[in-house]
């Protein structure tokens, strides 16, 4: 290393943890960020749950910010709390995500600090008592190896080039700023600004390393609920989403997959299996229709009902409409 590198200032770091009724997971969630040598400035984001979560965040010292529940928009909230936070690299957290280990956060923005990325997110995995389905589901999603991709990848990984997590990533705010930062969307907000940070030439990084709990179980009605929301966004957003190839790609390997697992070692499981791929795929194609229907039907599918009772889905459709920020070039 360097004498420059040596002396050159550290980047400042901070997290927004965006929450909701978290007051009883919120603490084993913030306590190795609090203890990092990086000392985060720490905004913990509420959308008025009022169940005590706040509270505790202004006790573990972090700075707090209260939202009203039909304000909150997953793009332009988090839009508003990096701003709020100003630091060069912020992380985007959500509390039912727990470290492994205590230098979790150091591994996550090495990537970003040392600009070999504009974007770095975590290994998730899932945690132990977690059900069959939902193990797979985090092992296809986050597999054992890093990497660092670029547009150049669009060839080798389709739709899958632009992946990325916002349950726990590292962003450099310079450029998030160089693409108007993320955009006004029902869900998928992290995808929508790889995507432009794809097209100007940017790069993502996937850290291994860095590894973080996160699971949630396999229920019918989530699982429908949440596909319907990344279909209704994936038409939304459908010139950045899908101009690497359809999702159905990489589907069909999740469920070759998930499959072939189960059979092996939980075949009592292939019918609740089944049942949940059908959900999915259904929730999935209503999702992609529903952007031509009425907002009071889609809420009901929806996973989200406060978003459409503001005007979150009206600032969707005028964003989605209009000029992006990044260079136009094609994403593959």
């Amino acid at each position: 290393m360097t004498n420059a590198e040596l002396t050159a200032p550290r980047p400042r770091v901070g997290v927004v943890v965006i929450t909701w009724r978290a007051r009883a997971i919120l603490e084993r969630c913030l306590a190795p960020i609090l203890a990092s040598p990086l000392r985060p400035e720490v905004l913990v984001v509420n959308s008025s749950s009022n169940d005590g979560t706040v509270e505790l965040a202004q006790r573990l010292g972090c700075a707090t910010w209260v939202i009203p529940r039909a304000s909150f928009n997953h793009g332009l909230t988090r839009e508003a709390a990096r701003r709020r936070l100003g630091t060069e690299i912020v992380v985007m957290l959500t509390p039912d995500c727990f470290a492994r280990d205590p230098d979790f956060l150091e591994k996550l923005v090495e990537p970003v600090a040392s600009g070999r990325a504009a974007v770095a997110y975590a290994r998730q995995v899932a945690a132990e008592t977690a059900d069959p389905i939902a193990r797979f589901g985090r092992r296809f999603s986050f597999p054992e190896r890093s990497e660092v991709r670029g547009l150049e990848d669009v060839a080798r990984l389709g739709s899958a080039v632009h992946f990325c997590s916002n349950a726990c990533a590292a962003w450099s705010n310079a450029a998030l700023d160089r693409i108007g930062g993320f955009k006004p969307t029902l869900v998928s907000e992290e995808t929508i600004a790889v995507c432009e940070l794809l097209r100007r030439g940017e790069r993502i990084a996937y850290v291994t390393e860095a590894i973080v709990e996160h699971t949630h179980p396999t229920r019918l009605v989530d699982s429908f609920r949440r596909q319907f929301d990344v279909g209704w966004t994936r038409e939304a957003w459908r010139h950045l989403l899908l101009a690497n190839g359809s999702d159905e790609r990489r589907g069909v390997l999740f469920v070759r997959g998930l499959f072939a697992e189960l059979a092996r070692e939980a075949p009592h499981l292939l019918p609740w299996a089944l049942a949940d791929v059908a959900v999915r795929f259904l929730g999935y194609r209503l999702g992609r229709l529903a952007w031509h229907l009425p907002p009071a039907l889609a809420r009901r599918c929806s996973g989200q009902d406060f978003f459409w009772l503001g005007r979150s889905h009206e600032l969707v459709r005028a964003a989605a409409s209009a000029p992006s920020n990044a260079e136009p070039r094609p994403c593959g």
